[in-house]
């Protein structure tokens, strides 16, 4: 029928394998979870996975680079002080190539920034001095956070391990992810203009910090069964659909393309509602995909 029949699912204290039949599949685990369910969906019409005609299920994951911090000191101020939990943060969004190529790297990176006042853990001493040390606030400090795009890439894949297993006989998922020259770029550029805008403000002891952190620790992974226009090219049409099974829709962060500089989340959300919709109204219209 080219059409998935439904889902099969293991419990995970009992290990039971129970089948739920299905008309229509939202498939939603996470990006890596995603990835992983439909390349172990395998069939005789799809032995490398499910819609996997061109090879392309697994690659292209990017992600977003938050390797590199800033810190500095802020002085004065010090007759003031940080009220309750503020819910939002300053975000600068990317002031990089907005309308023409003007770096020797592409894309861009939104800039997560914070201040507070710093307690007394730098103090030295001991019992009642150090008590009194820590109970009284310290100078002002200034933070901020790249968040890089990375570019997608066919050579940034996951795949199926040949013989490792979880307890409950799903293959490992093995990542093959790795910064590029671009992202090192963009990493540097960053420590170049924020350093720039802290001393502009008056910030003094700023500090670089590269954690050098594998892909992947963070958050925000997209990829992997990317939308588009052409099958050869792509794994899901422009409504989510794959190509090859169209009454399955992927609309979690496997779809993207790529990964702009901003937070994607509300973005998953907006596609899922419009596929949720597509589907409705097809359904509605033909009794059934």
């Amino acid at each position: 029928t080219q059409k998935a029949s439904g889902i099969r699912t293991i419990d995970a204290l009992t290990h039971e394998v129970k089948v739920f039949s299905a008309d229509l599949v939202f498939l939603n685990a996470s990006t890596l979870n995603t990835n992983l369910i439909l390349l172990h969906s395998q069939s005789e019409r799809f032995p490398n996975g499910l819609g996997n005609d061109n090879g392309l299920l697994g690659k292209f994951i990017a992600f977003h680079n938050y390797r590199g911090t800033l810190t500095a000191q802020f002085p004065g101020a010090e007759d003031l002080y940080h009220y309750g939990r503020r819910p939002t943060q300053v975000m600068l969004p990317n002031f990089r190539n907005l309308y023409q190529q003007e770096t020797d790297f592409k894309r861009g990176y939104m800039v997560h920034f914070n201040a507070h006042r710093k307690r007394g853990k730098a103090h030295e001493g001991l019992g009642v001095e150090l008590k009194e040390a820590m109970s009284a606030p310290g100078p002002w400090a200034v933070y901020m956070m790249m968040q890089g795009e990375t570019l997608p890439k066919e050579t940034n894949r996951v795949y199926l391990h040949e013989s490792e297993r979880d307890p409950w006989g799903i293959p490992q998922l093995v990542t093959d992810i790795a910064y590029d020259e671009n992202d090192e770029k963009l990493l540097q550029d960053f420590f170049v203009e924020g350093r720039k805008m802290l001393q502009a403000a008056g910030c003094t002891q700023i500090q670089e910090h590269d954690s050098g952190q594998a892909p992947g620790l963070d958050i925000h992974e997209m990829g992997g069964v990317r939308m588009g226009k052409d099958p050869k090219t792509s794994l899901l049409d422009a409504h989510n659909r794959l190509h090859a099974c169209q009454n399955v829709f992927v609309t979690d962060g496997a779809c993207m393309t790529s990964t702009g500089t901003q937070n994607p989340s509300l973005t998953f959300m907006a596609l899922t509602a419009r596929a949720a919709d597509f589907a409705a109204e097809k359904w509605k219209a033909q009794k059934g995909l």
